[in-house]
C-alpha cells in the first residue's frame, strides 16, 4: 500500500515538473504572438498593398517616387515607367521606386493644407 502511495506521489511530482516546464515558455510564446499581430502582419499588408498599386499603374496616372518627384506615367514598361514632368520632360524609373499614386483625394486633401 505504501509502495503505491509513493508511485503516485512520484507520478504526480514528474507530471507538475512537465507542466512547469511548458508553462516557463508561455510568455515567450504570447511575447512571439503579440509582435507578430502588432508588427509582422501589418508590414505584409502594406507589402501587398504597394505590390498591387504598382501592377495597376497605367498612363496618365499621377504618381510620387520615392526621391519626391511628381510626374504623370506617359509609357509603362515591363520594370519601369516613364514620367512626365514638364513640358518637354520626361525620366524613365524603376516601378519599385514609385512610393505611391496621386488621386484626386489626396490632391484635394493638399490643396486644403495650404
Amino acid at each position: 500500500m505504501l509502495s503505491i502511495m509513493l508511485q503516485v506521489a512520484n507520478g504526480v511530482a514528474e507530471g507538475a515538473t512537465g507542466s512547469r516546464g511548458i508553462m516557463s515558455f508561455l510568455p515567450f510564446i504570447l511575447i512571439i504572438v503579440v509582435l507578430w499581430f502588432l508588427m509582422i502582419m501589418p508590414q505584409r499588408k502594406r507589402q501587398k498593398e504597394t505590390k498591387k498599386m504598382l501592377e495597376e499603374l497605367s498612363v496618365k496616372d499621377k504618381v510620387v517616387t520615392i526621391g519626391g518627384v511628381i510626374g504623370t506615367i506617359v509609357k509603362v514598361k515591363a520594370d519601369s515607367i516613364v514620367l512626365k514632368l514638364g513640358k518637354e520632360t520626361e525620366m524613365e524609373v524603376r516601378k519599385n521606386a514609385i512610393a505611391s499614386k496621386i488621386t484626386k483625394e489626396t490632391e484635394t486633401k493638399e490643396e486644403v493644407k495650404k
